[in-house]
Parts: structure tokens; sequence; C-alpha cells
């Protein structure tokens, strides 16, 4: 059993402000368990970074936090789950804006939330609006995920609420140091950014089912390119797709996505058509990341903030081509170290580094044992469980520092009980 941390108790008081009694409920007490609000877009089957990210922290945090998530509901129907041991709520979708959801039952659910912590998934516009009007002043952790970069008026328009939210976090948690030094917006807020780095379950990639994979090398051949996202604009399929013609392999997209049928007919304008496989969602990626010889991440926009599939490629043990941003992606996987990196939109290029690695058994090999340590050194499950973690409890300890002045003359942050919820997460992953 993990235990919980304890956090100094404010001084008993007379409600003089709206929601007081609220608030009171929702302070965190010695000896019972954390409990934490996650509030994303959506949550899985649904398929994303976003989504992946917040399933694996929520299933992470479950043995020591008391953990809800509240995401929006791809219809008007709303849900509630269970899902892995981790409660579900889907608000019903009035419509969307966009691209953003409007859930008109956000206000009061983040309103009515006993959470101690609340954490936003961002970016989310009206999640934050909905925070603002509910009046719950529980700590606020960020995970910036990334900035809006195509829809240039909607984030002109979401600029002055996303930097009232960012004002009022306890914490924002980013997912490279590289982001925040490129990112217009976090830059502004250096001070509260904590670098957490994405991570994986390591030990679940061995397993896998050695039958399929040779189904799909009996089916495929043995040069095998993959890519594995959503089909939309910031993943640069097309230059993919353009650069086959210079690529003797096969390449596998694994996803869906509203430009499907465009890059079906960028395929044939290609004459590459019969090299060029549309998956859709597949029952298990596992399979696909061992039988291919490399993974591709095209990216042309720092949308791609992070590159999660290139963690969970590199677990495999198989080496990354990807593309030099401004962003995290290429510090994920490394130039030279655990594959390639390339200029985007740059066909030329992308090629001749797929086709050195497809001729190079012996590169492949190096820089996929190089990748595999590198999973292993930073972007374990255990150490991103850790981090978050660790900002949970300085958040909570600044706010029980603020509410309790009289007996906060000694250093709370240094009290070893304060951090054993973190340091036992770390133990036991």
């Amino acid at each position: 059993m993990i235990p919980t941390f304890e956090v100094l108790e404010s001084p008993a008081q007379e409600p003089v402000v709206p929601f007081a009694r609220e608030r009171d409920e929702r302070r965190y007490k010695p000896g019972r368990t954390l409990r934490v609000l996650q509030v994303g877009k959506f949550y899985h089957p649904v398929y994303g970074g976003m989504e992946t990210h917040l399933k694996a922290l929520c299933e992470g945090l479950q043995p020591a936090v008391d953990v809800e998530a509240v995401v929006a509901s791809k219809s008007s129907q709303g849900a509630n789950e269970t899902i892995d041991g981790v409660r579900v709520r889907r608000l019903s979708t009035m419509m969307r804006v966009a691209g953003a959801s409007v859930c008109p039952e956000l206000v009061a659910t983040i309103r009515n939330s006993k959470a101690d912590l609340l954490h936003f998934h961002l970016p989310n516009p009206t999640a934050l609006l909905a925070w603002f009007a509910s009046g719950n002043d529980a700590p606020a952790i960020m995970t910036y995920h990334s900035d809006v970069v195509r829809q240039k008026y909607l984030g002109q328009a979401f600029a002055p609420i996303l930097n009232i939210a960012l004002r009022r976090s306890s914490a924002i948690l980013v997912s490279s140091a590289e982001y925040v030094r490129t990112s217009p917006v976090l830059s502004q807020f250096v001070d509260r950014c904590r670098i957490v780095p994405f991570g994986i379950e390591v030990e679940t990639y061995d397993k896998c089912d050695a039958a399929a994979i040779r189904q799909i090398r009996n089916k495929y051949g043995e040069r095998i390119v993959l890519v594995v996202g959503r089909l939309v604009y910031y993943k640069g399929l097309e230059y993919m797709i353009r650069a086959m013609s210079k690529i003797r392999a096969q390449l596998l997209i694994v996803g869906i996505g509203p430009l499907r049928a465009a890059l079906e007919n960028e395929a044939v304008a290609a004459k590459v058509q019969d090299r060029v496989h549309f998956l859709g969602n597949v029952d298990d990626v596992m399979p696909y990341y061992h039988a291919c010889d490399l993974l591709a991440l095209p990216s042309v926009e720092r949308s791609e903030s992070f590159g999660l599939v290139q963690l969970e490629a590199m677990a495999c043990r198989k080496p990354v081509v990807n593309t030099q941003l401004p962003s995290g992606v290429p510090w994920v996987s490394i130039n030279g170290v655990t594959g390639w990196t390339v200029p985007p939109k740059n066909t030329v290029e992308l090629a001749r580094a797929i086709e050195m690695l497809l001729s190079d058994r012996e590169a492949r090999l190096t820089f996929g044992r190089a990748a595999r340590r590198r999973i292993e050194d930073q972007f374990t499950t255990s150490l991103m469980l850790r981090r978050t973690l660790e900002v949970y409890v300085e958040a909570l300890t600044e706010r029980a520092t603020r509410d309790a002045p009289m007996t906060a003359n000694r250093d709370v942050s240094a009290q070893a009980p304060v951090f054993a919820l973190a340091q036992a997460a770390g133990r036991k992953n």
C-alpha cells in the first residue's frame, strides 16, 4: 500500500467568501488519499498523443491517488465508465467550436468536485473557461502539450484566457526544456514550468506475439518503414509519401484522420500506391513496431511537441528518422545516436536518411540498442509519475504554507512525510 503524505491543516475559521465551505471540504486532510481531477479533451479508446499520455498518467497514479478523468464525449450522450481501474466521466457534447468541445456540464462538474488538485491538459480553451466559471480554487496544475499553431486567429482569441490560466496555475508541466525555450507562450512563465517528460512502461514492449510479427513480415517483406499517428496536417505525411519514390521499401501507416483521402491521392500521384498501405486503427500496434525496420516521424509543425510514438518504437529497439522541429521531437530521438534527424518538408533528405538505415543492418542495430537505453534512462513511467507527484506535493505544500502562516515557520517542503507519496511511487515503479 502506497502511503499518503501529510500537509499542514489551516486553522478553523468561519466562511467569509463564496464557496468557502466547499473549499474547506476540498482542502487536503492528513491521512486520507489524495484526490485529483484530470481534465482532458478525450480518453481511450480515442487515439492521440494527449489521450495516450492521459491514460498512462491516470493508470499510473491510480494505486496511490484517487483519480477521476473528465473529458468530452464524442456524441451528445454522456457516460460514466471505469477503464482499467480509472473512473472516466464523459460529458455530453453540445457542439464543437474550432475543434474544441463545448460540454455544458463541465462547469458544475469542476465546481462540485472534491478533488484536492485540478490537473488540466492543454490546449483546451473550453475547459479553462469552465474552470474560471466554476469558482473551484483548488490548486491547478497544467500539462502544456502544445502551442496553438495552425489556428492563428483562434490562438489570438485564446491567448488572454490561456495567460490568465497559466498565471493562476501552481505549476506548468512541459515534456521538454526545448519546448519551453521555443514557445512564445511558455517563455513568459519559465518560473512556473516543470520539465516532466512523457514516459512508458518499457517492459511491456518486450512482450509481443512472434507469430504476428512473422505474419506482417511475410505480407510486406523485409524492408518496412512504419508511421504511427493521426492523419492530420502537422504530421507531414505527404512528404513521407513523396519520399517513397526514392525509397525501396513498403510504407505502413497506422492511424486515421481527415486527410486520408488526400494522402491516398498523393500516393497515386507519386506512383507509389502499391507500396503505401493505410492500415487505419489496428487492435495492437506492438507487432508493427517489432516487424518494421525503422519508425519515421516526418512532422512539419511544432504542434508535434514531443512525438510519443518515438518512445514506443525506441522501446522496441527501433531507430527513428524524425525532423528538426523547434520542439522536443529531436531531443527525444537524437541525431546520430538513436537515428537520423532531417530538415522538415525535405523529401530528398528524408529519403536519404531512411535508405541509409534500410541498407545498413549494423547501423539499425546500433541505433536501436542506444534507443532502448535512452528510454530506460529518461522516459519510463516511473520517472514520469515520480516527477508529477513531486509537483503535486509542491503545489499542496505551497497552499498549506499560505493557508497556515502561523504554523508554517518551519520548512514544510523539507519534511520527509511530505514526499513519501512521490518517493513510494518511484520505488513501486
